[in-house]
């Protein structure tokens, strides 16, 4: 969302008036997550480098908001002022709060690190569940099956993807299904 906030930006300013910092927590400048399965495939998820007006910074969270002082605080200490701020907090994955989450071989499917991770825990195994029937879940089991894995999906809905689908075409798809 952020990088789509500042292509627009940059597109309207025609003059080059605006100057626009992005402060990321990752330690990579942003990439397209929609296509995140493609990097175990090899693919450059990276958006296109930003023009001078943008300044990147990565690695570092804003801890602290002072709208009277109109700055930011990052996690590193950096101070950046501003005239306009927008939040483009992203997401954070929703890791169910059972027994064994942080054992070995658990993963959140969030970021290029985190399919990393599973690449390198993948290697010599067979078998991979992913827990959440939804699009983000489905495109894991995906992933785990490119690693050559065989790959089950537990959902707790009756269907998969029910944020996707509402009641009435998780019904269409259970009779088309056959069951």
């Amino acid at each position: 969302a952020a990088h789509r906030l500042v292509e627009a930006l940059c597109e309207r300013d025609a003059a080059g008036a605006w100057s626009i910092t992005v402060i990321g927590e990752e330690d990579r400048p942003a990439y397209d997550r929609v296509a995140l399965t493609t990097h175990l495939e090899g693919a450059d998820l990276a958006y296109p480098a930003h023009d001078a007006r943008v300044t990147v910074v990565t690695g570092e969270r804003v801890t602290s908001v002072d709208r009277a002082a109109r700055t930011v605080t990052t996690s590193a200490g950096r101070v950046a002022a501003y005239d306009a701020l927008v939040l483009a907090t992203g997401s954070s994955p929703f890791v169910p709060p059972v027994e064994g989450r942080a054992l070995p071989g658990v993963f959140a499917y969030r970021t290029v690190d985190d399919l990393d991770a599973i690449r390198a825990y993948a290697e010599g195994r067979t078998t991979g569940a992913v827990v959440g029937g939804g699009l983000l879940g489905l495109e894991a089991a995906r992933a785990l099956q490119g690693l050559g894995l065989r790959s089950a999906v537990v959902e707790a809905a009756p269907w998969l993807m029910p944020r996707q689908l509402d009641e009435g075409g998780g019904a269409m798809l259970r009779r088309r299904g056959g069951g």
